[in-house]
């Protein structure tokens, strides 16, 4: 029975994954190229198609044009009764993960920055950044 009961769960699972990625082939045909980065179809609960996009200005340009994407999808066939768009903030690289390279300082501006950081006092927060930066160069 537990087999039935996973098969029947996972059926269920491939053709809501199935329907998203049609809503989401829709919204990309629909949508001007400009809103497309960061937008994708979410989810599909009750006929309400859930939007994110990582743009506070996308998602209301989005809400604007809710009623029309709505309709849109209708008249492929989709059943849809409304668009409810939420703005998911970008997951950020991982700490250890740089996208920047290093920046490389000189050894005349660093042993500049070593004087300076010397003659400043033990818990100065600005002689702090300087050794912090030092040592990240």
């Amino acid at each position: 029975m537990n087999h039935l009961a996973a098969a029947d769960a996972f059926a269920r699972l491939s053709e809501q994954a199935n329907r998203l990625q049609r809503l989401q082939t829709l919204l990309e045909s629909a949508l001007p190229a400009y809103l497309l980065p960061g937008t994708h179809v979410a989810n599909l609960k009750r006929g309400k198609v859930v939007i994110h996009t990582d743009s506070g200005a996308v998602a209301v340009k989005l809400r604007q044009l809710a009623p029309r994407l709505a309709e849109g999808f209708i008249q492929q066939g989709q059943e849809v009764t409304g668009i409810e768009v939420k703005v998911q903030a970008r997951r950020r690289a991982s700490a250890n993960a740089r996208t920047k390279p290093l920046k490389v300082i000189g050894i005349r501006p660093k042993q500049a920055l070593t004087s300076l950081a010397s003659g400043l006092e033990d818990d100065s927060p600005v002689k702090l950044a300087l050794l912090k930066l030092l040592r990240n160069t």
